[in-house]
């Protein structure tokens, strides 16, 4: 079958199934299942509670400026 063949429906279900297929490839987590090292992970908890409590982290303006970008 060509695409020339299908209806509107089933070619907006082709569209829609190619988009979700696209989509669950890119924001598949490559990391899944493995161990997070203790350090990592108290970092991360440490952060975690920094932003819970309203601390602000670095703008984003200033990263981009040290590393050289234009945002």
């Amino acid at each position: 079958m060509q695409v020339k063949d299908l209806t509107t429906e089933e070619l907006k279900t082709l569209i829609r199934e190619t988009v979700l297929e696209t989509l669950e490839e890119f924001l598949d987590d490559p990391d899944e299942g493995k161990e997070i090292r203790p350090e990592i992970k108290q970092q991360l908890i440490e952060s975690l509670q920094r932003t819970r409590s309203g601390e602000r982290g670095i703008p984003a303006e200033d990263v981009a400026r040290k590393l050289g970008l234009t945002w």
